[in-house]
């Protein structure tokens, strides 16, 4: 318990760092771009394919259970809808990239600390936890909504084209589902859970990133540990934002 509150204490003074004034914004602006790029534009494939896999699993599961004649059938694109629009867009496709985006911050930093790269830094008078960290956070924040709102689109046409291909449920009856009662604030409640969640994994993993020590076996550990502990957090906030947002 008392390593447990060390390393929140270590991880709450580390962030005083990172969200310190930037020695020069022009500078920043351009880490940003490239952190965007590496981080937000290289995970579009993984999402993608991820998303419609999702909504094609969600729409032929949902016509395999849901035989009654009882029950319309357009409640099958309804409850594709849902379920990818709640949760699956934005929590699962957090943990996925938590494997990804969260592993490729923690070993990056990992390896400048045990080569000395942040040291030479902190020698040069550059805030390194800010320099390095903060611009990820910012291109995450910013980025991880859009791919919410790919994963919504993609996985609702995914289940679309099962639809078709497989002939689980009538297109036109999982379109009609798809619009019915449709609640714009779903889509907020989607984009706020991806922005927190991006927060995160890429604060999370820069901490254990930017604290690795030792050789590349520890950087790899440490890898494991921002992966394995951003995605316990992840799964706690979700209920928490839940809890606020949806009650």
């Amino acid at each position: 318990m008392k390593k447990l509150f060390e390393q929140i204490g270590r991880y709450f003074v580390l962030m005083g760092k990172v969200f310190s004034k930037p020695e020069k914004m022009a500078i920043y602006r351009k880490r940003i771009l490239a952190e965007i790029q590496d981080l937000g534009l290289n995970s579009i494939g993984i999402v993608a394919i991820i998303s419609v896999f999702m909504g094609a699993v969600i729409t032929i599961q949902m016509a395999l259970n849901l035989e009654s004649p009882f029950i319309p059938k357009y409640l099958i694109g309804y409850a594709a809808r849902e379920s990818m629009l709640l949760e699956f867009s934005s929590t699962v496709v957090a943990l996925i990239l938590a494997g990804k985006v969260g592993s490729n911050i923690a070993s990056e930093i990992g390896t400048m600390r045990i080569t000395e790269q942040i040291d030479a830094l902190e020698i040069m008078g550059v805030n390194s936890a800010s320099y390095l960290i903060l611009p990820k956070i910012i291109g995450t924040v910013f980025f991880f909504p859009f791919l919410t709102i790919l994963s919504m689109i993609i996985g609702v046409a995914g289940g679309y084209v099962v639809s078709i291909l497989t002939g689980a449920v009538n297109p036109d009856s999982y379109i009609v589902g798809v619009q019915y009662q449709f609640k714009p604030f779903y889509i907020t409640y989607s984009l706020i859970k991806s922005s927190v969640f991006a927060f995160i994994i890429t604060s999370i993993s820069g901490f254990y990133g930017y604290f690795a020590n030792g050789n590349s076996l520890e950087v790899g550990r440490a890898s494991t540990q921002a992966v394995v502990v951003s995605s316990i957090v992840i799964l706690i906030f979700n209920l928490i934002l839940t809890q606020l947002l949806l009650t």
